[in-house]
């Protein structure tokens, strides 16, 4: 698909960054298929006949445990609405989902001003999401992801990989490896991003962010 999209995210830092609530989505999405496409799909039109909008994410945050020595561990709980719209078209679900992740993180290396690290991080969690079958109304699955993640001076990038496993086995097993790298200059954050979609993910996409922090 011919797709461009306009995404926002606001996160609010809570109880002096210990907790946090982000909202997040597509609030306009324009797109264009062909005509076998749209037959394949049985969608109503080949492009919006009016503006179209995502699906609207919110996060909650909590950080259970900080610990140099050890480990980080932050706990998150996550609901998808089903607010999205053009079903017709194929382009968003009439269908809710909610999720809960728990997140270990380590610096390997770390320098005394911060300028230099590099850190390994981990998740596990659980997943359900609504379906269209009549007798399994939803499916379930186990959450994972794996990654590193470092910083030079004003330089830093991650790399990770990351997935689901449903149990219908009816295209509920995607994983992405994903690639970023950043540059920040005072409060100023040019972002690339990369990801590789492998077994029921058949995307692969590229991405180029500008980040302004307050």
């Amino acid at each position: 698909d011919k797709t461009s999209d306009l995404f926002a995210r606001l996160f609010i830092p809570i109880a002096h960054g210990k907790a946090g609530v982000e909202i997040a989505g597509v609030v306009t999405e324009n797109y264009e298929t062909t005509e076998a496409v749209k037959l394949e799909r049985r969608a109503a039109e080949t492009k919006p006949p009016f503006r179209c909008y995502g699906d609207v994410l919110i996060h909650s945050f909590y950080q259970v445990l900080r610990n140099d020595r050890w480990c980080d561990l932050m706990v998150s709980a996550n609901l998808k609405t089903a607010s999205g719209g053009r079903l017709a078209d194929a382009r968003y679900t009439d269908a809710a989902s909610y999720w809960f992740d728990l997140t270990a993180g380590r610096n390997l290396l770390q320098n005394a001003d911060g300028s230099a690290a590099l850190r390994l991080q981990g998740l596990l969690g659980f997943y359900c999401w609504m379906t269209n079958d009549p007798v399994y109304r939803q499916n379930d699955a186990l959450l994972f992801g794996a990654g590193l993640s470092g910083r030079l001076y004003n330089v830093s990038f991650a790399a990770d990989y990351s997935g689901f496993s449903g149990y219908k086995n009816t295209g509920d097993h995607p994983a992405t490896y994903r690639y970023k790298l950043e540059y920040e200059y005072r409060k100023n954050i040019l972002s690339l991003r990369f990801r590789y979609g492998v077994f029921d993910n058949l995307y692969d996409s590229f991405s180029v962010g500008y980040i302004r922090c307050f």
